[in-house]
């Protein structure tokens, strides 16, 4: 179904009005920003095998990543980051679970022009929302904690990390406690015709398991528009490099992002 979909909005893209490169390549740049004022609105496809006690379990997880930039002043932006994912995993004791799972909000103050030496960053607070419909999709607590992002822009490359820490301080007093660090270095440099290739990791260490996950993400994405609508895709693969016993081998990634640019 999904495949048949991105078959889809590349063919109709094919098919539809010439797009500006200029316009394409400024997309392109601004989605490799994290922080970039841009309303954008990703449906970030993770397929994930090799899991689970026999190495044999599969698992998907559907993120929905609304970002929301907010003007504060004529210097500083609001940069709303939510994370709201939708699972299914075939490995679970309990066999197969379906749900939602716990949701990420990070806000990040963010200067609207990078400074002299072109670094762009934002600093704000990162929250944890227990919104999972099953015990296995998600921890059952609370959280908030620090998160911070910082990159720079040159010509064709984007260089940059993002990066935050969760504290677990309310939630069901039978569930562990969560006290998880997150990093995401990541680099993508932009090819032309809205097109760009990416790499990045998105490790996380739990201190409470003592145990890191690092996943290794390698993507192609396209810029282009489906009738009026302007899109990013993206496809790419993911190889676990550090994974917690039981934890997935390797996986695909496949990401439809709705573009809102400024008028």
């Amino acid at each position: 179904m999904r495949t048949r979909l991105l078959t889809v909005l590349f063919i109709l893209g094919a098919a539809a009005p010439a797009y500006s490169e200029d316009d394409a390549d400024e997309l392109s740049k601004q989605l490799s920003n994290p922080i970039a004022s841009l309303i954008s609105v990703p449906f970030q496809n993770n397929f994930d095998v090799g899991a689970g006690p026999d190495g044999n379990g599969f698992s998907y997880t559907m993120n929905v990543q609304p970002v929301i930039p907010i003007s504060l002043s004529e210097d500083w932006n609001l940069i709303s980051r939510t994370i709201l994912p939708i699972s299914y995993n075939d490995y679970s004791p309990d066999g197969n679970v379906f749900g939602l799972g716990d949701t990420t909000q990070s806000l990040f103050f963010s200067p609207k022009a990078p400074t002299s030496a072109g670094l762009i960053w934002g600093v704000g607070p990162v929250l944890l929302l227990p919104t999972a419909t099953d015990e296995y999709l998600g921890g059952g607590k609370w959280g908030a904690g620090p998160t911070g992002v910082a990159l720079v822009q040159k010509d064709a490359w984007t260089v940059g990390a993002l990066a935050n820490h969760i504290w677990s301080f309310a939630g069901e007093d039978d569930r562990a406690n969560i006290s998880q660090t997150f990093i995401q270095p990541f680099v993508s440099y932009s090819l032309g015709h809205g097109r760009s290739v990416s790499l990045n990791t998105e490790s996380s260490y739990n201190w409470m398991a003592d145990e890191w996950t690092v996943p290794v993400n390698l993507g192609f994405s396209q810029v282009l528009k489906v009738g009026p609508q302007p899109v990013q895709l993206q496809i790419g693969g993911k190889y676990y490099a550090v994974a917690p016993e039981g934890g997935p081998e390797w996986g695909i990634r496949s990401t439809i992002t709705l573009l809102f640019p400024k008028k």
